[in-house]
């Protein structure tokens, strides 16, 4: 058996990360950790999430600094669902001891140094860990995931946007001096637990934020290898992605040779699901469940592609799995269906 331990552990994805490891048959969650000046220490998760009562009984306990090499004495994989500018700190301590780092933040997706202060408001001191870091898209860098011990789980929305794209890029459809344009709704928990006006339920609305600023453009620009047009929108509920995709084609590409590329691409992944023609995602088939689920439609040389995930899972904590599973050789979909 493996041991895992989850830093940031009061937060959603950190309680749906917990859920998963405790019923992995090959990984024991041995702590879960949250700042020293966290609300919440001392506290066991199941009272924060009233569903983990009898399953995650654990306490949340404070992780000092000086404290994580003797919490790395016994352990082989941290998961670091924190903020990015405290993953940048954290994941070099916990590699220089020897640990497996799955980082849920933003904190090593981008390779450009530059891409930090203008996008996350630090200066990234790590330049050797960007080089080293694999990004966690599971359906697409499973091999090389496989070969590292810092992996950087993908966001939510570029989860959603590139799991629908990158068929279509790495066969060439996509035609040449276009941006895809993406627009993609995702429900509030995107916000994360900590109470905020703007995020309180007497104040969402459907509405758009982050217009041509969003981190996630350049995040996705840089593992589809092209640009796109990127805005998301706030939904007015809990969980989920739905993103609507308009793609030009190049002139002659089929719809047959799209299906195809789609079948290439994920036939034999089982956390991706295609759907039938004429039908589209729903967001109420997808949450609560680890899957992506894709549709599309053509007319000429338009293509519109559907992605539909739960923002929590397939967008953080289940393909956070995805890649635990990958990198240590157990089957893809453990402890996930």
């Amino acid at each position: 058996m493996l041991k895992a331990i989850i830093v940031g552990a009061s937060g959603y994805t950190g309680a749906e990360l917990a859920h998963f490891l405790t019923r992995h048959e090959h990984i024991e969650l041995t702590g879960l950790y949250v700042s020293e000046g966290s609300l919440d220490r001392g506290k066991k998760l199941s009272e924060l999430y009233g569903s983990l009562l009898g399953v995650v009984d654990l306490p949340l306990q404070p992780l000092a600094i000086s404290g994580i090499k003797s919490v790395c004495e016994e352990i082989d994989i941290v998961i670091l669902a924190t903020a990015h500018e405290v993953s940048h700190d954290l994941a070099a301590l916990f590699l220089a001891e020897n640990t497996v780092v799955f980082d849920l933040s933003g904190a090593f997706r981008v390779k450009c140094a530059d891409f930090y202060d203008k996008y996350y408001g630090f200066t990234h001191q790590y330049p050797e860990l960007l080089e080293k870091a694999v990004y966690g898209l599971a359906e697409w860098n499973f091999a090389t995931i496989k070969k590292t011990d810092l992996i950087a789980v993908p966001g939510c929305y570029t989860t959603a946007s590139l799991t629908a794209l990158k068929p279509l890029a790495e066969a060439g459809f996509i035609k040449e001096n276009t941006k895809p344009t993406i627009n993609a709704t995702s429900g509030v928990s995107g916000a994360g637990r900590k109470a905020s006006v703007a995020s309180s339920f007497c104040e969402v609305s459907l509405q758009p934020y982050g217009v041509f600023t969003h981190r996630h453009k350049p995040e996705i620009d840089q593992h589809l290898g092209l640009p796109v047009v990127f805005t998301p929108h706030l939904g007015s509920f809990k969980r989920g992605i739905l993103a609507s995709i308009n793609v030009q084609l190049k002139a002659g590409v089929t719809s047959e040779q799209v299906k195809q590329a789609y079948l290439d691409a994920y036939a034999d992944k089982p956390i991706v699901r295609l759907m039938a023609e004429g039908r589209y995602p729903a967001l109420k088939n997808v949450v609560g469940t680890p899957y992506c689920d894709l549709g599309w439609a053509i007319d000429g040389d338009d293509l519109v592609v559907f992605s539909a995930i739960d923002n929590l899972l397939k967008g953080a904590s289940s393909q956070a799995i995805q890649c635990i599973n990958l990198r240590f050789g157990f089957a893809i979909t453990t402890s996930l269906l």
